[in-house]
């Protein structure tokens, strides 16, 4: 550097400072060595470690004119939020300590994402190393660890110890269910404040069983609806509470509503692959709700895997020239996918030989399993947060029906998987006209000619929303 730090003259601070620059040189190191094959161009890593020494430099000035001038904290230009709402509490903020860790590991966290972005590669290497780090960082964050954590410490000191008894508690509880408690999940009971719009099963099979809603007016369309859900959590994701049901809406309506409850399937039903989800699942409950409700045809609504699935099924009747569907619904479902997001990282040859020797020709796919991906994705807002409030603090979730439907999984058999990973999410055969067979039928979605409504959300991450407009 051109010129020496303020603080140079301070031997301790300067001793810091070397220790500041030894730990991100080790850090660094540590990533470059794990990126095997890759590199880091030098003047971008050159560049990257004066501008991290420059800000490092600038963070250790301010806490120690802070520590110098307590006084001043009050004062409008005194101690200052970190900008972070993992650290938003004022025991951060008073903690001069506390706030300067989490503006050192705040700035460590940009450094290496930009170090990551450096990256020479691939584009779908360059993003499953951004992703690595992020789950890197996000998992290292002082708020995540008891002796770091100031907010946890004090609630210990108040509680007497009780918060750290009752988060032990939560924890054992946690890894007997095993998933991180993400709402009060005693709030919620199928049938009592979820699940609530009266129906009856009306048909079932190995696969599913169908329900049909009881109707709330006097006079209903002649024109049936099926409801197909995701056949990886329960289906109830439609019909939480009264206030936000869709099912209950749609009978409010005038609508006869069917609704597919997916089976959770277990090693008997270990050998079902795709084309038995369509023809015993999906292709049975449109003829099922059709012939129940004595209508020509059915208005079908697919959500998520639903919807692919839906897709696929609609394809092999065009190709068979079967008039079933009147018109179609698609809530956040690929059929394109040639841009999955970050669940596409999971996703390559290795890994899904590896899943086809393991469940290809027969075995069960914990729901769990899938679930914990999924949450992986958005860790910093679906496991951290509650790692700290349940674990640190010993405090319950807030009860949230949506996210006790989340974590109410099911299993998928094995090979039905391993062909959607493949032929979907890697090879994204489904968009192509002919290039796969279902029941016996070339898929040519471009045949499905119904009137079709498609729904995209700008916050899933797991149905981007530019995936899901590509099935326009």
């Amino acid at each position: 550097m051109s010129s020496q730090p303020s603080f140079a003259q301070d031997s301790a601070a300067s001793s810091a400072a070397d220790d500041v620059a030894k730990a991100f040189g080790s850090t660094v190191g540590g990533v470059v060595k794990s990126l095997q094959g890759l590199s880091v161009p030098l003047p971008a890593l050159a560049q990257l470690q004066s501008q991290y020494l420059e800000q490092a430099t600038e963070l250790w000035n301010q806490s120690l004119q802070r520590l110098q001038s307590p006084a001043n904290d009050a004062s409008p230009g005194g101690a200052k939020t970190v900008g972070d709402r993992r650290f938003a509490g004022q025991e951060w903020v008073e903690n001069p300590a506390a706030a300067y860790m989490a503006q050192m590991y705040l700035l460590n966290a940009r450094t290496l994402l930009q170090l990551a972005e450096q990256v020479e590669g691939d584009a779908k290497t360059r993003a499953r190393i951004r992703f690595a780090v992020q789950q890197w960082i996000e998992a290292s964050s002082p708020a995540n660890y008891l002796a770091l954590n100031p907010e946890a410490q004090r609630k210990a000191l108040e509680t007497k110890g009780e918060s750290i008894a009752q988060g032990l508690r939560h924890l054992l509880q946690d890894i007997q269910q095993g998933h991180v408690s993400q709402t009060d999940e005693t709030v919620f009971e199928v049938g009592r404040n979820v699940a609530t719009t009266e129906g009856a099963v009306v048909f079932e099979n190995e696969l599913f069983q169908l329900i049909e809603y009881k109707p709330l007016t006097p006079k209903v369309y002649a024109t049936p609806m099926l409801f197909v859900p995701p056949c990886i959590n329960k289906y109830y994701i439609l019909d939480l509470q009264p206030e936000n049901s869709f099912v209950r809406y749609a009978v409010e309506q005038g609508h006869t509503v069917f609704m597919v409850s997916w089976r959770n399937v277990g090693p008997a039903q270990g050998q079902y692959g795709w084309d038995d989800y369509l023809a015993m699942g999906v292709l049975t409950a449109l003829r099922a709700a059709r012939d129940i409700a004595q209508s020509d045809r059915v208005n079908a609504l697919g959500f998520c895997v639903g919807g692919t699935l839906l897709g696929a099924a609609l394809a092999v009747l065009a190709g068979k020239g079967e008039d079933l569907v009147e018109s179609v619904t698609y809530l956040a479902a690929m059929h394109d996918f040639a841009d999955t997001g970050q669940i596409g990282l999971f996703v390559d040859e290795a890994s899904v030989a590896s899943r086809e020797q393991t469940l290809g020709r027969g075995g069960i796919l914990p729901g769990a399993e899938l679930a914990t991906v999924f949450s992986a994705l958005r860790a910093n807002d679906l496991i951290w947060p509650y790692v700290v409030n349940n674990y640190l603090k010993g405090s319950t979730p807030a009860a949230f029906d949506l996210l006790y439907w989340n974590a109410d999984s099911t299993n998928l058999p094995g090979p039905m998987y391993c062909w959607y990973l493949r032929n979907t999410y890697l090879e994204n055969k489904l968009r192509v006209p002919g290039a796969l067979v279902n029941l016996g039928v070339p898929v040519d979605l471009g045949r499905v000619d119904r009137p079709s409504f498609i729904v995209a959300t700008r916050e899933d991450h797991i149905v981007p929303w530019r995936t899901a407009y590509r099935s326009v």
